[in-house]
């Protein structure tokens, strides 16, 4: 199985790297186009800011190529936010994969939100053996609200979305590379997913 990390220099890409080298896959790290496309399996991964983030994925091309994508293709955390319409962070306007706009915390809670928090109401072959209220790792400071292409969802400060699918596309805001078993088992459900289930 082909698996590729997109490289575009916005990716917390080595400890993913190492999450499916534990799972007994090779992963490979690419910005070019032929290559992403051959893949059976996309990883699309994200830190930082999303308004820079998306300018570099402009200045490669990639903001086109990523969702024309026909392969099941998993976005972690930024990049998950950057498959959305839009996001309040830098008034970015993203992708477009997901039907939902992310927004920021409020005051009410602390942000950016670090460290374990569950995981409810999961759906799909994602979470196949993932009991609900699992614990998983998270590191952010904007979220999606509840939206129609929700799959997982945690509580913090509000009820927000933490995983979103739509046709070959999903996306989890937690990082399944530092989630321990339970994240491990999600990386292992993503590079087993086979579309025409």
């Amino acid at each position: 199985m082909k698996i590729v990390i997109i490289d575009y220099g916005a990716g917390n890409i080595q400890s993913i790297k190492f999450a499916i080298k534990r799972l007994g896959y090779e992963a490979v790290l690419s910005s070019n186009e032929d290559e992403i496309r051959q893949a059976d399996k996309v990883i699309f991964p994200g830190v930082g800011e999303a308004g820079s983030a998306m300018r570099m994925l402009r200045s490669t091309g990639l903001d086109k190529v990523i969702p024309t994508l026909k392969q099941p293709v998993l976005g972690i955390c930024l990049g998950m936010q950057l498959m959305c319409d839009h996001s309040e962070e830098g008034d970015t306007q993203g992708l477009g994969i997901f039907k939902a706009d992310v927004k920021r915390f409020d005051n009410s809670v602390k942000v950016p939100q670090i460290g374990w928090n569950q995981i409810t109401n999961l759906e799909t072959h994602l979470f196949d053996n993932v009991q609900n209220e699992e614990y998983v790792y998270l590191v952010h400071s904007y979220y999606v609200p509840e939206c129609i292409d929700e799959i997982a969802r945690t509580e913090y400060g509000v009820n927000y979305s933490t995983a979103l699918h739509r046709d070959n596309f999903y996306g989890v805001q937690f990082h399944p590379e530092k989630s321990s078993k339970t994240g491990e088992q999600i990386l292992k459900n993503f590079l087993n997913l086979d579309l025409r289930n």
